[in-house]
């Protein structure tokens, strides 16, 4: 209860980690992959030992390569991601890349188009819009024999805003890590975002349907008691539960993120961030929206 009691203080905190990830993204932006851009796809691979990916990048610089992304593949090579070649630069890549003695090769090269590209993002746009879509009318049809106090469209709208927080909070942060680090959004920046969707859906649902399951308690056992009582209570029921599914999660994705290969540190950076966020919004966010328009529609 004590959660809906200070949920005002839990909306400040919302609203300015919301304005935070807003103003990352508007002086930032989204540095956008090559799959959403357009641009070369390049890989290489060493006969001998690999050198580190540190002292690659910064030959690619001096070679003049710009606004790159560069991972590591396997025991022995490189992915390559960067605006379209020049010929030029396509002919030196294994010269550049065999710079500390060790033999390089490019094993396949190849390009996206900008139109492509923009195919590729406007259908990624069309998936998210779809998934929130889809996941409004499953929970309205979920909660359809819910109307008192709250009809079941509210505990759609509320989930809505709930998952536009964890999409806005992971992708401010992710403006942020592009600034610093170079990080480019990608098709797996898309998949983890729809990740983090369903993840946290679910946790927001497992609180609404105790919500539900209270009240129809309350109904059967003729008992009065003030919605905002019913939903703290719910909320208590089912805090441990989240809290120890979501820490499970970010255990493992702490794991990947320190001794997990190089190309899938950043997809699990954004999925820690992403399902912390998720579970927030679910424990601190959610159930005291829906508090509030209980309040105001009884007030009306």
């Amino acid at each position: 209860m004590s959660i809906i009691r200070y949920r005002n203080i839990f909306f400040a905190v919302t609203g300015a980690i919301v304005a935070a990830a807003v103003v990352s993204l508007v002086v930032f932006g989204l540095r956008v992959g090559i799959d959403f851009a357009g641009g070369s796809l390049v890989e290489i691979r060493y006969d001998g030992a690999r050198p580190s990916q540190e002292a690659a990048e910064d030959v690619l610089r001096d070679a003049g390569f710009e606004n790159f992304s560069l991972r590591e593949t396997g025991e022995s090579g490189f992915t390559l991601r960067s605006p379209m070649l020049s010929d030029e630069q396509r002919s030196e890549l294994s010269e550049v890349f065999s710079y500390q003695g060790g033999t390089a090769r490019v094993e396949q090269l190849s390009e996206v188009g900008p139109t492509i590209g923009k195919e590729l993002r406007n259908k990624a746009l069309i998936a998210l819009a779809l998934v929130l879509v889809c996941i409004l009318f499953f929970i309205a049809f979920a909660f359809r024999k819910v109307s008192k106090p709250v009809s079941s469209w509210i505990y759609g709208l509320i989930a809505l805003i709930t998952l536009l927080h964890d999409v806005i909070v992971p992708a401010g942060f992710f403006a942020l890590l592009g600034h610093f680090t170079g990080a480019q959004i990608d098709t797996l920046f898309v998949t983890a975002i729809l990740t983090i969707l369903g993840f946290s859906v679910h946790d927001t649902i497992v609180v609404f349907d105790r919500v539900r399951e209270n009240l129809r308690i309350n109904q059967e056992r003729n008992r009065r008691e003030d919605f905002a009582e019913t939903a703290g209570r719910s909320l208590g029921q089912t805090f441990v539960r989240s809290i120890n599914t979501s820490l499970t999660v970010l255990f493992t994705l702490l794991v990947l993120y320190f001794i997990g290969p190089e190309s899938t540190r950043v997809f699990a950076l954004t999925l820690f961030v992403g399902i912390a966020a998720g579970t927030y919004s679910s424990i601190f966010l959610a159930t005291p929206l829906l508090v509030v328009v209980e309040r105001w529609r009884r007030r009306r």
